[in-house]
This record gives structure tokens, C-alpha cells and sequence, in this order.
């Protein structure tokens, strides 16, 4: 069976699991634990006989040996007990509920995962497999699953312009589903590259290094990893279940790949005794920090610079507002252009991400040696926003839109580039003249204000509208979450 094709029976399932009120991510959440075990038990047969930790009265025999009321007892009980255990088995099963509440489906789905033999498919079908299903999950706009996950055609091309080498460290303090370390896998193994047996061991266990603050997706990011041959059964998580920017950093690593969650407001969650949640604004005091902020994204770019090595370099997608806010964000600017060498920047296109109206870049910078220079010297900026149109569903960004991003970034050697109509390069003393050191750059006349221009087919003006009033929706709540006294459901 093909992956599409199997993508397809184990989804489908999902669609008779939506009768009973079973959400595309609490399905997802199920296939990962009877997966994981699965694996499990396919891993302790031969030839292979590895230890899986897990308790024999716990295991996938326990659960495939029973029907009815008495599976799903014997599965509420599997999943109890391995939350409790320590390592990956813990931080793949903590806290985790049954949500089939129909024993005779809950028999259904164990049956399906047992009848195939996961343990023979190769890493890329099983890892296909699992990124199809988190595709399908963020473009479900109920899950609010799209938040944790970047468009894979722009994490292929930040990978391709950075080019992690084997035998380095990869950071991401926000990492979702963990799409950007799956797209450095990618490029590790990619065709034509042979990784001797400490490079294969280095990259399984020792490269990547990420956070994420919710549970259930973190549990994700683990099993996506853990399919792709990233981690072990029996080893502890790539992945911490903890707000990265709470403390300084314990290592310093090669290369940072994030997409930091958008919204200016960093914020702690709060559950009060009804189980509600609120989420109430959080301002990090960090002796590494060059200012104190509560906002977002310029307290994750502070973070990502400390967690370089002086020789480390970072990809990072940014909203607008880092570009030109003042204030504290206008401090941290002119701090990283002096102390890093921010050398590119993609103003990217809207339309490509699933939370609706952002607007946002990549910024491209290397760290530097401490020693009082500025190390800026000029930043190259590339527009693929103006007169560009995207949407999720009837254009939707794909690689071969960034192709010329990646011949314009050159790199094969950065300090070979060439400006073309949409690539443009501007000095440092330029850029520190602007008001407020703002990045905030474009060059291209665009045609929509032109009214003798053409205009975008009325399904882009349609989703523009959309994401416009999406936007204003958006800054609305930042707003009454200012307000005293008040405080804002998360999403």
C-alpha cells in the first residue's frame, strides 16, 4: 500500500469517529499512543528484540487480546499507567485520555493499526504517513492545529539556505510538530549524502533540541520525530515540556530553526478552579536579555541569540511589528544588528499560514564574537510580498515559489550575491538612519494601488479580505487584553 493510500484508510476512520464528537486532533492524539505501542512490540520481536520499558500488562498485546467495555478499561488503564513512566514512554503518554468513548470503535482502530506492519515500512513512508495526518489536522480551522505549523514549502527553503551540516546541533524553543528538525532530517539524508555510523547516531540522538509548552503537541512533535528514526523508545525526549524564555539557556547550539508562536503579548496560562483557562500577561526578567519587554516574538529573539554559539546561525520567521516597533523593540533591533550580522531578510507573502492576516518575514543572521564592533554590514532584502498572491486552499505556497529566493540568498557563498528587481541590498548606516532602526523595507511599486492595474481574481480578494479583518479581529483582542482587569481566553 502507497502512503496516499494509507494516509487515506487511517484517516477515514477519523470521519466515523466524527459522529461521536472525536475531533481531527484528539483522533491524531489516539493514533499516536496505539502507534507507539505498536511500534513497541514490533521493535521487541525478532530480529530486533529491543527493550520497549513498557509494563507487560500495558503492552499492545494486552490491548489487542480484548473487545468491548473490557478493551476500553484495559486501555483507559494503559494509558494511566505509562504516563507515570519516566523517558519517552512518559512524555508520549502523560497525561492522556481515551476520547473513543465507543468500545466497539476504540476494537475498530486497534484492529486497523494491527493489521499492518508498521515496523517494515521505511522511515519515509511512516514519516509521510504521520505529516500528512498534521497537514490534514492544521488545515482543520476547528482544531486550531494550523498554529503549530509552519508551510513545509518555506521550512525547505530556510533549510536549503542555511545547510545544517552533519554532526551539529539544532535548536527550535517553539517547536510544534517539530516541521523545521523533519526538515533538516531531510536535508541530512537528503539524496547523495552518505552519513558514516557516528553521524547516523549523532543525528538520531544528539542533534535536535527543541521546546514546547502544550502537551499534546509536543506528544506529537515526539512520535514525528520518533518515525522519521529521530530519538529512541527507550532514550529520554528531544523536547522539553517547558516555556523556553523562563530561564537562560543550559546549551548553545549550531543552528536555530523557529517559528515562534504569533501575537505580541507573551502570556502564562492560568486554570481556575472550574477548569477554565485565562492567560495572563508574563514579562521575563533574563540578566542575558538586553531589554524586558512582554512582548512575544522579541523576547523568543533574544532567546534564540543566546542560545547560539558564537559561530551559530539562525532562520527565524518574524512578524512585521519586529521590523519597525519602537520602544523596546527599536532597542533590540539596533542590539542585534550591532551584535550579530543580520545579513538577509524574505519579506514574505500573506495567505500562507493558517492564522489568518499575519504578516511576516524570515530573518536570516549569524552570531558574533562579543568584542565591541558592529557586525552588521548591510542587510539583503528580498520582497516576496508585493503583487504576490497566495491562499491555503486554491494557491498555496509551494516550493518552487522560492526558488529564486534560494539562487538570490547564493548559499554556496553569500558574499557572491547579485540585487535583481526583488532583491535589494541596503548598508547598515543606512538602516540606523531610519526612524526607529526600522527593517519594516520595500522598494516594488505595487499594482493594487494602481487603478489602471489588473486585479487579483476575486477568490484572492476574497481570502484578503478575510485575513485583513482576521488581522483587525486579532489586534482588537490585544487590545482588551491591555484593558485592566481583563484577560483573554486562549485560543
Amino acid at each position: 500500500m502507497n502512503t496516499s493510500a494509507l494516509i487515506q484508510k487511517v484517516w477515514n476512520f477519523c470521519h466515523t469517529l466524527r459522529d461521536d464528537g472525536v475531533g481531527y486532533g484528539d483522533y491524531l492524539e489516539q493514533l499516536t499512543y496505539l502507534l507507539f505501542l505498536k511500534l513497541a512490540h514490533e521493535y521487541s520481536q525478532e530480529p530486533y528484540n529491543r527493550p520497549s520499558r513498557i509494563p507487560p500488562d500495558c503492552d499492545w498485546a494486552s490491548l489487542r487480546s480484548q473487545v468491548g467495555e473490557p478493551l476500553e478499561a484495559q486501555y483507559l488503564k494503559v494509558l494511566h499507567r505509562l504516563g507515570s513512566e519516566p523517558g519517552m514512554l512518559g512524555a508520549i503518554f502523560f497525561k492522556a485520555q481515551n476520547k473513543i468513548q465507543d468500545p466497539a470503535k476504540l476494537s475498530r482502530l486497534v484492529q486497523m493499526i494491527d493489521a499492518e506492519s508498521w515496523i517494515s515500512l521505511d522511515a519515509d513512508t511512516k514519516g509521510d504517513l504521520y505529516e500528512g495526518l498534521l497537514q490534514k489536522n492544521a488545515e482543520d480551522t476547528k482544531s486550531g492545529a494550523g498554529q503549530y505549523f509552519t508551510p513545509r514549502a518555506l521550512i525547505e527553503a530556510m533549510v536549503a539556505c542555511v545547510r545544517p551540516e552533519p554532526g551539529k546541533t539544532i535548536a527550535d524553543p517553539a517547536c510544534g510538530t517539530g516541521g523545521f528538525f523533519l526538515g533538516a532530517y531531510q536535508w541530512l539524508t537528503r539524496a547523495g549524502t552518505s552519513l558514516n555510523r557516528q553521524q547516523k547516531a549523532f543525528l538520531r540522538d544528539q542533534t535536535f533540541y527543541g521546546n514546547e509548552i502544550v502537551p499534546g503537541t509536543r506528544r506529537l512533535c515526539l512520535m514525528n520525530l520518533f518515525l522519521h528514526n529521530v530519538g529512541e523508545l527507550d532514550g529520554e525526549p528531544a523536547v522539553e515540556r517547558s516555556d523556553a524564555l523562563i530561564a537562560e539557556p543550559t546549551r548553545k547550539v549550531d543552528y536555530v530553526l523557529a517559528n515562534p508562536p504569533f501575537g505580541k503579548k507573551s502570556s502564562m496560562t492560568i486554570t481556575n478552579e472550574e477548569g477554565e483557562e485565562d492567560r495572563e500577561a508574563l514579562t521575563y526578567e533574563r540578566q542575558d536579555f538586553w531589554e524586558t519587554t512582554s512582548n512575544k516574538q522579541l523576547n523568543f529573539l533574544q532567546h534564540i541569540v543566546s542560545l547560539l554559539k558564537t559561530t551559530g546561525r539562525a532562520a527565524v520567521v518574524l512578524p512585521d511589528n519586529v521590523l519597525f516597533e519602537g520602544g523596546a523593540g527599536e532597542k533590540i533591533r539596533r542590539k542585534l544588528l550591532e551584535t550579530c550580522d543580520v545579513h538577509t531578510i524574505l519579506r514574505l507573502p500573506t495567505g500562507i499560514f493558517y492564522a489568518q492576516g499575519v504578516k511576516a518575514n524570515v530573518v536570516f543572521f549569524d552570531n558574533a564574537p562579543k568584542d565591541g564592533r558592529v557586525h552588521t554590514q548591510g542587510v539583503w532584502f528580498y520582497d516576496l510580498r508585493t503583487n504576490q498572491h497566495f491562499t491555503l486552499k486554491t494557491r498555496p505556497l509551494k516550493f518552487e515559489d522560492l526558488q529564486d529566493f534560494i539562487a538570490c540568498y547564493h548559499p554556496e557563498n553569500r558574499h557572491e550575491r547579485v540585487a535583481t528587481e526583488r532583491f535589494r541590498y541596503y548598508r547598515y548606516d543606512e538602516l540606523v538612519a531610519r526612524d526607529k532602526a526600522s527593517l519594516d523595507v520595500f522598494w516594488l511599486k505595487d499594482d493594487s494601488l494602481d487603478q489602471q492595474g489588473d486585479l487579483p481574481p476575486p477568490e484572492v480578494l476574497q481570502q484578503e479580505i478575510i485575513e485583513h479583518l482576521e488581522a483587525a479581529l486579532a489586534a482588537f483582542r490585544d487590545v482588551a487584553a491591555a484593558l485592566p482587569g481583563r484577560g483573554v481566553r486562549s485560543a
